[in-house]
């Protein structure tokens, strides 16, 4: 039995053999939660040194339960589903893993982009359900040198699909306010204002972490601006798009298309609207999966939950300001 204990709340990979190898090493047991309701989680977080989270939401509630606990780790990038403000409050260390997947969502952008303009499902559905040439060439192709698409959000994985979308011969427009022009010129890529990426993109993919200046900050008024034949894009976050805009403005055909990895509800019943709808190509929040991916991601977000709860300062904590409480849980070498 280990001297400390760390609660995960979720994961999504078939086992946590990778954990329990990295943990062991810190001298910690894991317990799984059996569900991630909140109540489940509150009764379990109660003595626990630390809490691994995947998609569970670990409230305010939660993080008010966990006395004990020292760090929370998310499995992932974004830590929307953690009050990291309550968490620094209590003097909680949130660390999470911003680099373990850029490559993959990088390609999963670039192939959504492919499949929709070379129009790949509709034409291999119609060969085997029809045969050979059927489906005709009446639908619109573009020859993607020279058209341009909008990357927004110029982190790691937005630059990551400026890189590759060159070589295809786009051009780059992006908007991020927290990146400067030399910045994104470096990846090729021009610096625009967010209405004039709209306005002018044929693809435009999105990047932005979701807080509460990104919620819906593709709503309306954005698909007003954008051209009728773009194709919108989003790996990251479901809450950067109201759903209810983006439903108008397929069916009043404001814009061409969508590929969604992701949706407001994690977990979306199949009759979907946005699933169902023949202008999208969805897949299940699955850009950031590879076997190489999910095993750096569960070996390092372990990594850094065991540094913290044997005093060592890890690579990467979101609530950095954390380390100024005066009641921070953790005192770090």
């Amino acid at each position: 039995m280990g001297s400390k204990t760390v609660l995960i709340t979720d994961y999504v990979w078939p086992s946590i053999d990778p954990e329990k190898e990295i943990l062991s090493k810190y001298n910690v047991e894991i317990i799984v939660a059996p569900n991630s309701n909140e109540e489940t989680l509150i009764k379990m977080a109660k003595n626990v040194d630390g809490i691994l989270t995947c998609f569970a939401k670990v409230t305010k509630k939660v993080v008010q339960a966990a006395k004990n606990c020292k760090v929370i780790g998310r499995y992932g990038v974004g830590v929307d589903n953690i009050d990291v403000v309550e968490a620094t409050k209590q003097g909680i260390i949130v660390t999470y893993v911003p680099d373990y997947c850029v490559e993959e969502v990088a390609d999963h952008v670039i192939a959504l982009m492919l499949s929709w303009n070379r129009r790949i499902i509709l034409h291999n559905e119609d060969t085997k359900n029809n045969g050979w040439g059927t489906a005709g060439l009446n639908m619109r192709i573009m020859r993607l040198k020279g058209k341009k698409l909008g990357i927004v959000g110029f982190g790691r994985i937005g630059k990551s699909v400026a890189q590759k979308a060159r070589a295809f011969g786009l051009d780059i427009l992006a908007f991020d306010p927290n990146v400067d022009k030399n910045s994104m010129n470096n990846f090729d890529a021009t610096k625009v204002t967010l209405d004039k990426l709209l306005s002018e993109s044929h693809f435009i993919s999105l990047h932005s972490p979701l807080i509460e200046k990104t919620s819906e900050m593709i709503n309306y008024d954005q698909f007003n601006q954008m051209r009728e034949d773009a194709f919108l894009i989003n790996c990251a976050r479901g809450g950067l798009i109201n759903e209810d805009a983006l439903y108008e403005a397929l069916e009043t055909n404001k814009i061409a298309g969508a590929g969604l990895d992701v949706l407001v509800d994690i977990n979306p019943n199949l009759n979907h609207r946005l699933i169902q709808h023949s202008k999208t190509i969805i897949t299940p929040h699955t850009a950031f999966f590879s076997q190489e991916a999910v095993l750096e991601l569960e070996k390092r977000a372990s990594q850094y939950v065991g540094q913290v709860l044997i005093g060592e300062k890890p690579d990467n904590i979101i609530n950095t300001e954390v380390l100024n409480n005066d009641l921070l849980r953790s005192k770090l070498n």
